[in-house]
């Protein structure tokens, strides 16, 4: 009978010293519970477009752009469905939730003079609505456009930090996906899985949070922030 050796536990996520630091966040699943949006765009979807695979076969490929996910499911008439599905998902932004603690965290991070940014697959139109219920001024914001490649390619991620003139080694990205777990390790920045978001993560399995304020506590040296007097 073979034993296989324990798994190794993940490496602590280490940043250097340089004085700019950047928190990227993935935004379904991580700063939002959008799945009762998700979930009525797809029921529209079903109804309009006569598209009888469940829901559960869309979330399956959460993380990646619109597209992929319906070129990966086989869906004919792809754009009618998009347009379909970004509509009903604008109009029924305001059933999305805030996942608990996670403004706070954000503001914290602010005030510890970490850059935040957003990298999303999920296109602007969409992303915009929901990203305003937070109340937190993102330096920037990377959604699908043109052409350029999404996750789980590097690009988003790169082109993000150029926006915040932060390098690589001194990042950090939080998903919820495998997708975005793989887009983190091709650019070389550091991630930190979401337990409280939708999916699982793959080996090497990497650091991984059950709460926002248990983020806070692993990227900041004391486990405490102090913000404005008080202790986070």
């Amino acid at each position: 009978m073979t034993v296989s050796a324990p798994e190794s536990p993940p490496a602590p996520v280490e940043l250097s010293d340089h004085a700019s630091r950047a928190l990227l966040l993935d935004l379904d699943g991580v700063l939002l519970d959008t799945r009762p949006v998700m979930r009525k765009a797809w029921r529209r979807v079903q109804e309009i477009h006569d598209v009888t695979l469940p829901f559960d076969d869309y979330e399956r490929h959460l993380g990646r752009e619109f597209s992929d996910i319906m070129q990966r499911l086989g869906v004919v008439d792809a754009e009618a469905v998009r347009r379909t599905y970004e509509a009903e998902s604008v109009a029924t932004a305001h059933l999305a939730q805030e996942f608990t603690g996670i403004v706070e965290t954000l503001h914290a991070f602010v005030a510890a003079d970490w850059r935040l940014g957003v990298v999303t697959s999920k296109h602007v139109d969409r992303a915009a609505p929901l990203l305003a219920r937070l109340g937190c001024s993102f330096a920037t914001i990377r959604t699908p456009a043109g052409s350029s490649r999404t996750k789980p390619a590097p690009d988003p991620l790169l082109l993000a930090l150029v926006d915040l003139a932060v390098d690589p080694a001194d990042a950090v990205y939080v998903g919820d996906m495998t997708v975005d777990q793989e887009s983190a390790a091709r650019a070389g920045v550091a991630y930190i899985h979401a337990g409280w978001g939708y999916g699982q993560p793959t080996a090497p399995i990497p650091e991984t949070v059950a709460s926002p304020k248990e983020l806070l506590r692993l990227l900041h040296p004391g486990g405490q922030l102090l913000v404005e007097g008080s202790m986070v």
